[in-house]
């Protein structure tokens, strides 16, 4: 579904992604994890088009979406929930919801979207008339993950969900997308500090860092791995 070739991408003359390449199959689970720095929030920018590369292709469901221009990348089916969250803090939880549904697909299947995002995240059905800022974090970031799933989403890229969080309520959202994933067979693209949850949710892992892809492999390969077991699994 996802296809990354030979990526470089920075910001003014500084490069943070070089030579990276990834693939994501459709339906599946794939992590990126590595220390801070080491550009997980820039590959995902650059995808959403909000970071332009100087160099390599991306190519999303047979298209070459460095030639869609940003605003449209949403329309072909691509959610991005960022980093630390953002919602809209003087909307309501519903109207938060229904920012996520402005596009073609999340338009036209809104009823049943939201009848599945209330199903799985109900504590935004609760909060629903909620202020998103008056929430707390945990309930924050099922807010974006819920705004994401309103537009219909082929791919759900999600940039650390548990950034900020109590360890409890990072493991409740790590279930809760499991759980979305095996009800629906979403494609999800996790960037993620907590390796160890990661990879234990994920068919394929890619270890960056210094923006170079320095391993990959899948869910079992890479927990064997001395230099993942020694880096970041405390082991």
């Amino acid at each position: 579904m996802l296809r990354i070739e030979r990526l470089s991408a920075g910001y003014s003359a500084k490069p943070v992604l070089n030579d990276v390449s990834i693939d994501v199959g459709a339906g599946q689970f794939v992590a990126i994890v590595g220390p801070n720095g080491a550009g997980k929030t820039t590959l995902f920018k650059t995808i959403s088009g909000i970071v332009k590369p100087s160099g390599g292709a991306i190519t999303f469901d047979g298209v070459d979406l460095l030639a869609v221009p940003p605003p449209q990348r949403a329309h072909l089916g691509i959610a991005h929930v960022p980093e630390g969250r953002q919602v809209f803090p003087s909307l309501t939880v519903m109207e938060n919801l229904e920012m996520g549904a402005m596009t073609e697909s999340g338009h036209r299947d809104w009823q049943a979207n939201i009848e599945r995002i209330f199903e799985w995240l109900p504590v935004l059905k609760e909060r629903r008339n909620q202020f998103a800022g008056t929430m707390s974090g945990g309930q924050q970031q099922m807010l974006a993950i819920g705004r994401g799933l309103a537009s219909s989403p082929k791919l759900l890229m999600l940039d650390e969900p548990s950034m900020g969080l109590a360890p409890s309520t990072a493991d409740f959202i790590f279930e809760r997308l499991i759980e979305i994933r095996r009800q629906s067979g979403l494609t999800m693209l996790l960037v993620e500090q907590r390796v160890a949850e990661a990879l234990e949710s994920a068919d394929r892992g890619y270890v960056l860092e210094a923006g170079h892809v320095v391993l990959e492999g899948n869910n079992a390969t890479l927990r064997a791995d001395d230099r993942v077991r020694k880096a970041y699994l405390g082991m």
